[in-house]
């Protein structure tokens, strides 16, 4: 199947970046949104590109590039009562929660903001620019996806 691309948010206080950059490779775990749930779990696939965005922060926006590097795999947080991801309907038999791994690729030397997209019309249809796009996993287009990356590399 053809390469995927993705954006997924996290928040840099809580995982950056720069984070990801030290560790080579974390689990994307703690989601809890089905809709977000359904695309790693049904659509994600090994090999698939991710752009990195930093939510909450000032500003907002794409700080760098990772890749898909497992499988979905359930999310083991959801079994762990001692998890702020904890779900005491969660059965292990069925899990509720998906995650996939993902690996660093590169980071951007300053993040291409959020605003910045909603003001070039190339972007006018990429999911994050829309009004009430709030979804922390979505799909992108490989135009998309490749144009934002053309603008971060320009930063170093």
């Amino acid at each position: 199947m053809a390469r995927r691309y993705w954006l997924m948010k996290s928040e840099p206080g809580t995982y950056s970046i720069e984070d990801l950059e030290e560790d080579g490779e974390t689990h994307w775990d703690g989601v809890r949104n089905y809709q977000a749930r359904n695309l790693m779990r049904d659509d994600m696939q090994v090999g698939d590109g991710v752009l990195f965005y930093h939510s909450n922060a000032d500003p907002p926006g794409v700080a760098g590039v990772a890749k898909v590097v497992s499988k979905p795999y359930p999310d083991p947080t959801q079994f762990d009562p001692k998890s702020k991801y904890h779900d005491p309907k969660a059965d292990p038999a069925e899990p509720r929660w998906w995650l996939v791994d993902i690996a660093f690729e590169e980071r951007f030397g300053n993040v291409v903001a959020l605003p910045e997209l909603k003001d070039d019309t190339r972007f006018d249809d990429m999911m994050v620019t829309q009004r009430g796009s709030r979804l922390s996993v979505q799909p992108v287009a490989k135009k998309h996806f490749d144009a934002v990356v053309k603008l971060g590399r320009k930063r170093r």
